[in-house]
């Protein structure tokens, strides 16, 4: 049996993305690795799951929800083909809070200053 092709490499950058995994009980964080799953397997992927956030240079959200609670996980492309993982969060309000996506984008130009 052959494993089948993945569109896109999910990498994780630091430990952000750990850090706030580790905080999420079992039911969540089994929703966190099976949406990741989705993004890695699926051409096009549903903006239910990934979203692009206005007004950021590159920035983009995965999308998780489990029962009522809803997370996202900031991320962005590497050579078109790589998600690397920023920060995460879980979400109760309907704005992304800007602090937020200001974190997210410090570790995107943390990486990128870095590669």
């Amino acid at each position: 049996m052959d494993k089948k092709q993945k569109h896109r490499t999910i990498i994780f950058y630091k430990d952000y993305f750990q850090a706030f995994f580790e905080k999420q009980n079992k039911k969540v964080k089994a929703k966190i690795v099976w949406t990741l799953e989705v993004i890695e397997d699926l051409q096009r992927i549903p903006e239910t799951y990934f979203k692009h956030i206005e007004n950021t240079d590159g920035l983009y959200e995965i999308r998780v929800q489990a029962g009522s609670d809803i997370f996202r996980i900031f991320c962005f492309f590497n050579k078109g083909q790589l998600v690397v993982l920023a920060n995460g969060f879980q979400k109760k309000t309907q704005k992304i809070p800007k602090s937020e996506i200001e974190f997210a984008l410090k570790i995107k130009t943390e990486y990128e200053t870095e590669k």
